[in-house]
């Protein structure tokens, strides 16, 4: 059931001001309280687009796991769900287990449960959550102590003045879970025209966790810390982002080749033409690119509703992430070949072209051997390009955890999300691929350049 706090969103005096946090911003724990609080995450936005094919309403992201406590601030006031469950069997209090009976009605300030211990857990946890949520705001809006509170032990709650449906814990893609916000009668709350219309601010999370199980002390030893962090870390990102680039790259060094070879088969005033359609998206913005490929392929497009007749949508997918990544890494594998090809002594292709050697022969036996190095240095450049990809596939993919979030997304909404600490961790993992990439480059280079002076010397 529910119950309101009017007066603010404090249910009974605590001592607020003992709670300690953790320096990620993710634990809070204080001796006065029978309960502390762990894996605190505030998501700063959500997405109104469809999961899985189907509407849900405007979502915000949990995670891989349930929480037991979410927060959805509307407005001026804020819903807050509790799992009585977990937290009778956390604490121990036995009157969680009839609070969704308990809460019903309290008005005015005051949550209407009988059971004390009840009503001085669920203060804490308001007060956990008004201190973490300010800790994570950055400077944008957070829970203040003047907001009006409905509290919710049921996972769908329908708070009928507004229109309004709020869904918790919901696994709407597998092994994601949700908090969404729905008009009551499937409407978009996003949309004016709709007539349930919520200004959604941001949405809180985070799980319970006893007093004697200590939330910081396994934070004690730094090594364990880490351990936690990567046990706790969602790396569906990094394989998203190399699944991504892996495909990508295999496309654009055909297609590269290929645009290369043909580009210099062509008349003189083509070749300027064909060549500056396939650098433009060197020198135009990711976003822009993303913006015009989501023109020319959305669903509202000859090309998009093709896809989508043949069961096979492409915006929003993971294959508009690749798509993406080969747009942007294109030209630097394009102009590497190319421009190697063009390096190529004119006379040793005519000449094999009087012994009688067909095209692809010439190609494939001769010119692609003299332009390895060259076409090598082009495809790493394209890699690391297609790694760091972001704008584009914001545009044209999304963000989808698992589908569509690369390396590059993550880092972008975990900040958003006040998760630093992960958004540092993804920040180091481009940087040591780009590294890689860089002295790949560099050892190839010298190498090729102590070939060539050896070939000149003998």
């Amino acid at each position: 059931m529910t119950a309101e706090a009017g007066a603010g969103l404090a249910c009974m005096p605590v001592d607020a001001g003992s709670i300690e946090i953790d320096e990620e911003g993710e634990d809070a724990v204080t001796p006065a309280a029978p309960l502390d609080i762990a894996q605190f995450v505030r998501a700063q936005k959500g997405s109104n687009r469809p999961i899985d094919g189907v509407y849900r309403g405007y979502a915000y992201l949990q995670g891989a796991e349930r929480n037991d406590v979410c927060l959805v601030a509307v407005d001026d006031y804020a819903v807050l769900y509790v799992d009585a469950v977990e937290l009778a069997a956390r604490t121990g209090t036995q009157g969680w287990n009839d609070v969704a009976v308990a809460l019903g009605e309290a008005l005015g300030g005051a949550i209407a449960v009988d059971d004390a211990a009840v009503k001085t857990e669920l203060s804490w946890i308001v007060a956990y959550l008004q201190a973490l949520d300010d800790a994570a705001a950055n400077g944008s809006s957070s829970i203040g102590s003047g907001t009006r509170l409905f509290v919710t032990t049921e996972e769908s709650f329908d708070l009928g003045d507004a229109g309004l449906r709020f869904s918790f814990n919901q696994e709407y893609a597998s092994g994601s879970f949700y908090t969404s916000v729905i008009g009551i009668d499937g409407s978009d709350v996003m949309a004016g025209a709709s007539g349930v219309r919520a200004e959604l601010r941001f949405a809180d999370f985070c799980n319970t966790a006893s007093w004697a199980e200590g939330t910081f002390a396994a934070e004690a030893d730094a090594a364990g810390a880490f351990g936690r962090f990567l046990d706790d870390l969602d790396w569906s990102p990094l394989w998203v982002t190399l699944k991504t680039t892996g495909t990508a790259i295999v496309i654009v060094f055909i297609l590269g080749l290929l645009a290369a070879w043909w580009s210099l088969r062509i008349p003189s005033r083509a070749q300027d033409i064909a060549d500056s359609i396939f650098t433009i998206p060197m020198v135009l913005p990711p976003t822009v690119c993303g913006f015009v490929l989501l023109l020319l392929l959305g669903k509202n497009t000859p090309v998009g509703q093709w896809f989508i007749d043949i069961g096979f949508p492409l915006i929003f997918s993971w294959p508009a992430t690749v798509l993406a990544a080969v747009v942007v890494s294109f030209p630097l594998m394009y102009r590497s070949a190319r421009g190697a090809f063009e390096s190529i002594d004119r006379t040793m292709l005519d000449a094999a072209r009087t012994l009688g050697w067909s095209e692809g022969r010439i190609f494939f036996r001769l010119m692609l051997p003299l332009a390895w190095s060259s076409i090598a240095a082009g495809t790493v450049l394209a890699f690391a390009r297609a790694l760091g990809e972001f704008g584009a596939t914001l545009f044209l993919a999304g963000n989808y955890v698992g589908v569509t979030r690369t390396v590059p997304i993550a880092i972008y909404f975990e900040w958003m999300n006040g998760n630093t600490d992960v958004a540092l961790f993804w920040t180091g993992v481009i940087i040591v691929f780009s590294f890689m990439v860089i002295l790949f480059i560099n050892l190839w280079s010298r190498r090729t350049t102590r070939y060539r002076r050896r070939t000149q010397d003998a």
